[in-house]
């Protein structure tokens, strides 16, 4: 159990990384885009955004990165994955905004379409985004602590259900309240809630195999005992 984190490199902590902040920008920028519906039996068409499909996978990477390396280290890359979005928003706004060329400009309104994202929905995304995420890292490292690091399944699924409650309301409210009508907000919220829940949970055996092999490979399996949990800081 470790409670003084020692200054040392990991052989997996950049690739970790790095495949978190490509789910994330992947998600955030393509799935969005597309609203869809499904038929389903039993239940009848639900309807949801194309990201939902992808967008959990960052959980599934922020579980890995608190349970294997801690809260802190999950914390850095949670903020490098802020500021690539925050990189893309900006770049999607000055390519959107840049004017066509006239060959260019029949493909315009579908960029603006794919791309064009308001400053509304931009916030809302990377707001609901920090907030659900420390969320679910604070709420896993502390139950790590709780659980002496028994039952992981425990801490997958209530760190799960806090984070993409915070995420799932936090965007859905800040987004879409006034412009969509409120029992169809609230209908794609919770079932974006549902799906995105039941996606990591249905994945939890994949993510125990990936935990024990960055464990055993890495010799690190972090108890955040003592951590400062402040959202506002890189130190790991």
């Amino acid at each position: 159990m470790s409670q003084n984190r020692p200054a040392r490199e990991f052989r997996y902590y950049d690739f970790v990384m790095a495949a978190y902040v490509c789910v994330l920008l992947c998600s955030n920028l393509i799935g969005p885009a597309k609203e869809a519906s499904v038929h389903v039996p039993v239940i009848g068409t639900v309807t949801f955004l194309a990201g939902v499909l992808f967008f959990p996978i960052s959980y599934i990477f922020g579980d890995i990165l608190t349970e294997v390396y801690g809260y802190a280290r999950d914390r850095r890359v949670v903020w490098a994955g802020f500021a690539a979005l925050f990189f893309a928003a900006i770049m999607a706004t000055v390519v959107v905004d840049l004017p066509p060329s006239d060959a260019g400009r029949a493909n315009q309104p579908a960029l603006e379409i794919i791309f064009g994202n308001t400053p509304r929905i931009v916030a809302a995304s990377i707001l609901a985004f920090l907030c659900g995420t420390f969320v679910n890292s604070y709420v896993l490292a502390k139950m790590k602590i709780w659980t002496s690091g028994r039952w992981l399944w425990t801490r997958l699924v209530g760190s799960t259900l806090c984070g993409e409650l915070v995420d799932s309301v936090l965007f859905y409210m800040i987004a879409f309240y006034g412009r969509w009508e409120l029992p169809h907000l609230l209908a794609i919220m919770w079932t974006q809630y549902l799906l995105k829940s039941g996606w990591e949970i249905f994945a939890a055996p994949l993510t125990y195999r990936i935990v024990a092999f960055l464990k055993r490979a890495e010799q690190e399996d972090y108890y955040d005992v003592g951590t400062n949990f402040t959202p506002f800081s890189l130190k790991a």
